[in-house]
């Protein structure tokens, strides 16, 4: 078997992908990243710090402080019991915060499916290489199995060359065979 016959072993689809992906080199050169846009580094900044207990402390302060004040401003008290201007607020807050933070969950899946993808690449070419490297070692196996048969093989017909120049030679009649002393032939005589 060569090195043609292991590579008919991989279909058409797969000896394609393989030779695309070695001369990519996906695990030598990751996906490039690229400079964020202005937008872009805001809004993961927006998220960044949303998401943050900081941000939900000093947001907790701030509505406290705001309802303590216009409780206890008695006169000049800007938004009166119903807080309705502080819900404003919180509405645009959330209306403008949510937004944002979607662009800035939008903009990580995009890398993240980049990732996953020069994953899934460097995956698939280390799954058909390691494929290929197995059928050469069962190659170089059976080729060395084939070459230890025939050593076999040829030791065989030596020791039988060997055993044919050791056979006994035609004994004049009326002699008897001479065995070595202690054979159990021997006993009876």
């Amino acid at each position: 078997m060569t090195m043609r016959d292991l590579k008919s072993r991989l279909s058409a689809e797969e000896h394609k992908l393989l030779v695309s992906l070695r001369e990519r080199k996906p695990a030598r050169h990751p996906p490039p990243e690229g400079q964020p846009a202005f937008g872009e580094r805001l809004a993961d900044a927006v998220a960044s710090n949303v998401g943050s207990w900081t941000f939900i402390t000093v947001q907790s302060v701030l509505l406290c402080l705001w309802i303590v004040a216009n409780s206890m401003a008695w006169f000049m008290s800007w938004d009166p019991y119903p807080f309705i201007l502080l819900n404003l607020v919180l509405s645009f807050q959330a209306a403008f915060t949510a937004p944002i933070i979607m662009m800035s969950q939008n903009r990580q899946s995009t890398i993240d499916r980049r990732n996953a993808q020069h994953d899934y690449d460097v995956n698939t070419k280390a799954e058909l290489e390691i494929e290929l490297l197995h059928q050469k070692i069962d190659l170089m196996r059976e080729q060395e199995l084939t070459l230890l048969l025939q050593m076999v093989k040829r030791l065989e017909d030596r020791l039988l060359l060997a055993e044919g120049d050791e056979k006994p030679q035609a004994r004049p009649e009326g002699r008897p065979e001479e065995r070595p002393e202690g054979h159990p032939e021997n006993a009876g005589t």
